[in-house]
């Protein structure tokens, strides 16, 4: 990996929520007016971003485990493998979304948080505690691991509220 050059390696991970942006606006410019265009955003977001993005991080864990290691800044180590296959869980919860409900979809958010938060808390502290400012530590990888579980989460929870005050005035109307 230390072939690519540094930018090329830190920006790589942004085409994991550039790609499924520009996805959700074309896809909001052809939408029908009773399809919600958060909707349509949560759709592009969980399978781009958290689904090809994860996925893809567990393929390189476990096809390159030295580069990968190389860098985030680390030497190889066994806990490549459980990152990778965590990555597939969290790819696997990306995907769903495709089908899944906002209650779903928040709780794959939520889920994502988890992980991504504590390894974005882990990625800050090895570059303040011992400098490391590799590719894969800083940059595009840290900016994923912020952004891509809160972007899930608030798409996911206005669509929930909405579900919700939308049955209430569905309700009302009833009574």
């Amino acid at each position: 990996m230390d072939t690519l050059p540094y930018a090329v390696q830190t920006t790589f991970p942004l085409l994991f929520m550039l790609i499924p942006a520009l996805g959700a606006l074309l896809g909001c410019r052809r939408r029908s007016p009773d399809r919600p265009a958060a909707e349509i955003w949560q759709r592009w977001w969980s399978v781009g971003a958290l689904g090809i993005g994860s996925l893809w991080i567990t393929i390189s864990f476990l096809a390159i485990p030295e580069g990968m290691a190389d860098a985030i800044g680390f030497t190889p180590s066994p806990f490549q493998f459980e990152i990778a296959f965590a990555n597939l869980g969290l790819a696997l919860l990306g995907f769903r979304g495709a089908s899944a409900s906002p209650r779903e979809r928040l709780t794959s958010g939520l889920a994502a948080a988890a992980f991504l938060w504590g390894a974005a808390i882990g990625h800050v502290y090895q570059w303040f505690a011992h400098g490391d400012h590799a590719a894969g530590n800083t940059g595009g990888i840290l900016a994923n691991d912020l952004l891509i579980p809160a972007v899930m989460i608030a798409l996911a929870a206005r669509d929930v509220r909405r579900a919700r005050s939308g049955r209430g005035h569905a309700a009302r109307l009833a009574a």
